[in-house]
């Protein structure tokens, strides 16, 4: 006899698999596998009383102040601990009890029923001098040979734009943006290379982003998060994929004392009312990717609290990209100089993954793909 822990829920299925279960098997026992939490925030009193009740009879439970039970307040904040199983059960009952908890339960429904995408790893190359890091700035033939590089080393996305967005940049001119990326434009479209790699255009220009897809683009990497009604337009015309990212100011001012009263719910509630918009002028859900702009407006705790609460973005049903790549809440962790990063950023892409994220824009494509396949096989 051996008795043998294992380590990880989500090694569970490879072992139910080794037993021989079936499908449904597998499902029913995988869903009670890994125990899940959900915070819930000024939650009417009643409600939550109701709540632990109902979480209670399903085998859950929920964590809540001791001035609940006595009503000393209208309002508190509770945690909502179970299993995918219980939790679904769960939400079943709530849909027919009062205070708000219905919506609790919607809202529990899109949490439980996420859907995951496969790993793509999207590379760097900036056609301008002023980019934060160095190595990922190029011009002329030296971009062709990145773009080339890169799809060697096995890159799904090559990411390519013209305009600086680090702290305090300043913005430039369309026709400036324009006439950097011309060229590589044109030798794109002539060596078809559109056709051995995906190519996303980062740009919020809607000259620059014509001319991208015109030449072969299929993203939009929009760092102004859709804002720009012409951007989204352009995706469904060309049927190309939008990324909204989540920025409070611009780049020349983003860096300014950025503030939020609960950073997760805020850029929560951004994406909810970008992806609104989008549909109402029929972009699908499917071609929108999400990113919460790690570094744009906001400070080492912002970033570091939407790290943590990175899965928490899946209920949208959209991709989510992460793009931490050499940035600097590394050097605020520990000092160190942009060119030795690379050890940091894969430990937040790393972990980023393993909440949702499924496109990891990055520098370093090779060492990326390496350290994923490695994850992939453990």
């Amino acid at each position: 006899m051996q008795l043998i822990k294992i380590a990880k829920p989500n090694d569970i299925n490879s072992y139910l698999k080794e037993l021989n279960l079936d499908s449904g098997g597998v499902k029913i026992i995988s869903q009670k596998s890994e125990l899940l939490f959900f915070r819930i925030n000024n939650l009417k009193t009643p409600a939550i009383n109701i709540l632990k009740q109902d979480a209670l009879s399903v085998g859950a439970d929920v964590a809540a102040p001791s001035g609940v039970i006595t009503c000393e307040k209208d309002r508190f904040d509770c945690l909502l601990i179970g299993t995918k199983r219980q939790l679904l059960r769960l939400a079943k009952k709530e849909m027919a009890q009062p205070f708000g908890l219905k919506e609790v339960a919607k809202k529990l429904k899109e949490h439980l029923n996420i859907k995951r995408f496969p790993l793509k790893i999207m590379g760097v190359l900036n056609i301008n001098n002023d980019s934060f890091y160095s190595g990922s700035r190029f011009v002329g033939e030296d971009a062709i040979k990145a773009i080339e590089q890169m799809i060697s080393d096995g890159a799904d996305i090559i990411d390519i734009g013209a305009v600086s967005s680090r702290p305090g940049s300043d913005a430039v001119s369309e026709d400036e943006e324009l006439g950097r990326l011309k060229d590589i434009f044109s030798v794109i479209k002539s060596n078809k290379l559109y056709e051995k790699v995906i190519l996303s255009i980062d740009s919020y220009s809607p000259l620059v982003v014509k001319e991208a897809l015109n030449s072969g683009f299929k993203i939009i990497n929009d760092i102004t998060g859709a804002r720009d009604d012409r951007l989204i337009k352009l995706a469904i015309e060309y049927q190309a994929k939008l990324v909204i990212m989540h920025m409070q100011g611009t780049p020349k001012t983003m860096q300014q004392n950025p503030t939020y009263e609960c950073v997760v719910s805020e850029v929560d509630e951004f994406f909810t009312n970008q992806i609104n918009k989008c549909e109402e002028l029929g972009l699908n859900r499917e071609n929108i990717i999400l990113d919460v702009g790690i570094g744009f407006g906001k400070t080492l705790q912002h970033n570091l609290e939407l790290l943590r609460a990175h899965e928490h973005f899946c209920h949208h049903g959209c991709e989510l990209l992460i793009g931490a790549s050499r940035k600097s809440m590394i050097d605020m962790i520990i000092p160190t100089p942009t060119e030795q990063r690379l050890p940091g950023t894969l430990i937040i892409h790393t972990k980023a993954v393993e909440r949702g994220a499924s496109i990891v824009r990055c520098h370093d494509v090779k060492e990326h793909i390496q350290a994923f396949r490695v994850l992939e096989k453990l």
